[in-house]
């Protein structure tokens, strides 16, 4: 028998991802009583399939990638690895994050504190009534109505499906499959030569037991970056046996007892066909917004299935929304901010605009890349007239002394007596820490005499960003003409 109850919260958040999880936070801040609603795992696709699963996945592959290395000066004879020991270390890191949210969420339940304000978690799927009203329903016996003065869509996203291919889960997986797996799979083929496909491929490839292509419809992996980063990339994934099978598409998908056999199309070619025992699709990801009753609520999806936002993070009236159901990236440290920043705008304590133009990224491939800001080919697309300053990591100490010398700097200023920065790109070691330097001084709006003010530690990587700065005053120590490949200048005009 279903029963109704009826709760008043000042805010209630659907989804308790990240987005959602640091929204609540930043409303018990501000003294609010607030609803959480969940209907599956607590830390949502960012926790538990997305960034902290593959991410503890990459630092592993790493770690294996490290200890089997001969060319160190120590060798560990039989090292091996296996999947079930790996699949449970990942597992017990989202444990671990999903128990200290769940900690967090009961201390500040009203049961636990008494205040000012507090944080509710209500299990279920919630469907919108009008725009104050939820319904929140648990399996068929229990049905409650939550309403609010505010709500916060922050639903997260689901892999995008292939037509014609059924994901089982078992031997045609996407991200959320991926911990699934029993077995390191003997042969891997990846559909998808984004972000996430690329770190997969990194993954698998970098653990020595899975023979990996990766399917690519473009001419270049990470179509959307410069070509040195993307042959940069590439070429890792290649030194790493990674096949890349560029312009290609997947044609036909057969199953067979022990294999599935994929027919794939490529350009000017007769069709091919290649046996692998798993097939990992990473072809992007869709919002998370159907049974979710937004029409009642006065809202709609966009033509692409988003939520249209404002610069606060609107959606209209009392509504709003962060993370990957809007139309920006799909990252945490976005969800987050998206998450904290509409809360604040509710109550009025929001100062600036949200700003997405200095939001910097990692790339956990092998080695990783960071970015922030433009990079070139965008800065051609918008007509800034720029100049472009590369520096290897071969000439960076700590890279020598850490024997990890693949990668390097490339900042990229405007082309004017401010020399204001517009983007970096980074590849080696540490960069998902150094980036932060640039990505600092890019939010101040400095120029690189600003930044040259600063001396910066020894040996540490961001020595390199300081040399790739100093190259662009012409003041760098190691000079271009004695390394033309390690040291590079170059500018743009429209």
């Amino acid at each position: 028998m279903t029963r109704t109850q009826s709760s008043h919260y000042d805010v209630c958040i659907i989804g308790c991802g990240p987005g959602g999880f640091a929204g609540a936070m930043r409303a018990l801040d501000l003294g609010k009583q607030v609803c959480v609603v969940e209907k599956a795992q607590i830390g949502g696709t960012g926790v538990m399939w997305g960034a902290l699963a593959s991410k503890t996945m990459w630092e592993l592959a790493k770690d294996f990638c490290v200890a089997s290395q001969t060319s160190r000066g120590y060798r560990a004879h039989a090292i091996t690895v296996d999947y079930g020991a790996m699949r449970n270390t990942v597992l017990t890191a989202v444990r671990e994050k999903q128990d200290q949210m769940r900690t967090q969420l009961k201390t500040f339940s009203p049961e636990k504190w008494n205040g000012p304000g507090s944080v509710t978690l209500k299990r279920g799927h919630g469907v919108f009534k009008s725009p104050n009203r939820l319904l929140v329903t648990r399996g068929s016996r229990k049905t409650e109505e939550i309403t609010a003065d505010f709500f916060l869509i922050a639903t997260g996203s689901k892999p995008r499906s292939l037509p014609g291919v059924v994901i089982d889960q078992h031997r045609v997986i996407d991200s959320d499959g991926v911990l699934r797996l029993k077995s390191f799979p003997r042969r891997l083929m990846i559909v998808g030569a984004g972000i996430v496909g690329c770190e997969y491929a990194t993954i698998f490839s970098s653990f020595g037991r899975t023979r990996v292509s990766l399917l690519d419809h473009e001419h270049r992996i990470l179509p959307f970056e410069d070509e040195d980063i993307s042959r940069f990339v590439g070429d890792h994934l290649r030194r790493n046996g990674v096949d890349i099978m560029h312009s290609a598409r997947l044609c036909q998908l057969k199953p067979k007892q022990s294999c599935l056999e994929i027919e794939i199309n490529q350009p000017n070619t007769e069709n091919r066909f290649i046996e692998v025992d798993a097939l990992l699709l990473s072809i992007g990801r869709v919002p998370n917004l159907a049974g979710l009753g937004l029409g009642k609520a006065g809202i709609h999806c966009d033509e692409n299935g988003y939520l249209p936002t404002d610069e606060n993070c609107r959606v209209s009236g009392n509504i709003y929304a962060a993370g990957d159901v809007t139309a920006h990236p799909a990252l945490v440290n976005l969800a987050e901010t998206e998450g904290r920043y509409a809360i604040k705008h509710m109550y009025g304590v929001s100062r600036r605009p949200l700003r997405y133009d200095n939001m910097s990224t990692v790339m956990f491939f092998y080695p990783p890349v960071a970015a922030v800001g433009l990079n070139e080919k965008q800065c051609r697309e918008q007509g800034i007239a720029h100049r472009v300053a590369y520096y290897a990591n071969s000439l960076v100490n700590r890279a020598i002394a850490m024997r990890s010398v693949d990668g390097f700097v490339k900042i990229i200023v405007s082309d004017d007596g401010d020399q204001k920065i517009l983007g970096m790109r980074a590849a080696g070691p540490q960069v998902s820490s150094t980036i932060m330097t640039v990505a600092l001084v890019m939010d101040q709006k400095k120029g690189i005499r600003d930044v040259l003010k600063s001396v910066h530690p020894h040996p540490t990587m961001s020595e390199g960003i300081q040399e790739c700065l100093r190259l662009l005053r012409h003041k760098s120590i190691y000079k271009p003409r004695a390394f033309p490949d390690e040291i590079k200048v170059r500018s743009w005009r429209p």
